[in-house]
């Protein structure tokens, strides 16, 4: 590894014409200067691609002629790729010019560390954070530390977390080569965490860095989509990962309790009215169960060929223990804002 290794940022874009100035600028201004960017568009009809061609002319462009979600927009990134490290970026971001510096220090001290993520503030409210790092929880849904607290340093210290957020997320080139990239399949949401899940499977960790701190546009892309869209992906994502994931055992412990509970969603949404969110919860069900085969054959390569320590190991550090007043206020306040 040499002292100043390549770093490719990929950023998928669309229709975010409007981010793109702030998040490209503060990006030029890196004290950190070994990186190429890698911008995928999919599908954008507001001139993103050329605000780009004309303002960024050294960016690598990947243009596509429809929206093929988060997930498989940034493998196509991947694939384009020279750099050691790979840093997952989103469009309604900007940085602070030590950001990368931070991230590149945290992988290059410990070869342990497979991916590693920024501290998170809100950009309409940076005195406040977007999230700090999420785990798991017996029930199979993850809890987010710090979601949307005020920032007063509570989170400000180095330490190892279950799943990083892709909006902006650093993962060693070569641990990707060993666990694959994003499951194509599941468009957008929970797509980071799967990743993040084989990453420890495969016996690496992944690490907050306190240090190294962006601004987010929080929901910037998931406002221009439907709620029952962003509803069917994430329960839909959220049960393919338990299944490829959790060995045996956990699979029969957690899965079906992970599956009354997002039928007691549907049921809130009922009462709540929005009937068409049942449907979209009932219609990702339903999709696990039409594609159990290629869920399988994933699993099959999770549990086969990557698995490197057990379950036991990864909940040892990323499996927090919550109350069902935990549960009850989430859900109702999950509801509530859909």
């Amino acid at each position: 590894m040499v002292n100043n290794p390549l770093v490719s940022i990929i950023i998928v874009n669309w229709n975010g014409l409007q981010y793109l100035e702030k998040c490209f600028d503060s990006l030029m201004n890196l004290n950190y200067k070994n990186y190429e960017i890698i911008f995928v568009d999919n599908g954008s009809i507001d001139n993103s691609v050329d605000y780009i061609k004309n303002n960024y002319p050294n960016t690598k462009i990947i243009i596509n002629t429809e929206n093929l979600g988060f997930a498989e927009a940034n493998n196509q990134g991947v694939k384009e790729c020279s750099g050691d490290y790979i840093l997952f970026l989103n469009n309604d971001t900007h940085v602070r010019d030590d950001f990368l510096t931070k991230l590149v220090n945290t992988m290059a001290n410990d070869s342990n560390v497979g991916a590693c993520q920024s501290k998170m503030l809100l950009m309409d409210k940076p005195s406040s954070l977007d999230a700090t790092g999420s785990f798991l929880t017996f029930t199979g849904f993850l809890t987010h530390e710090g979601i949307w607290e005020k920032d007063i340093g509570q989170y400000d210290e180095y330490r190892e977390i279950f799943s990083a957020k892709g909006a902006s997320m650093l993962v060693r080139r070569s641990v990707l080569d060993e666990v694959g990239i994003f499951d194509k399949d599941f468009f957008a949401y929970f797509e980071e965490t799967d990743l993040c899940w084989r990453i420890w499977l495969a016996g690496y960790s992944i690490v907050f860095v306190p240090d190294s701190v962006i601004f987010h546009k929080m929901g910037a892309t998931s406002i221009r989509m439907r709620n029952t869209f962003i509803e069917f992906h994430s329960f839909k994502n959220r049960i393919c990962s338990l299944l490829k994931n959790l060995d045996i055992i956990n699979l029969i412990k957690i899965v079906p309790l992970h599956i009354i509970l997002c039928l007691g969603v549907c049921v809130l949404y009922i009462f709540m009215l929005k009937p068409r969110n049942s449907v979209a919860i009932i219609r990702a069900i339903g999709w696990n169960i039409l594609n159990i085969k290629s869920t399988l054959e994933k699993r099959n390569i999770v549990q086969n060929q990557i698995r490197k320590v057990t379950d036991n190991q990864v909940f040892s550090t990323n499996m927090k223990k919550v109350d069902i007043k935990h549960y009850i206020g989430f859900a109702l306040s999950y509801c509530a804002i859909k």
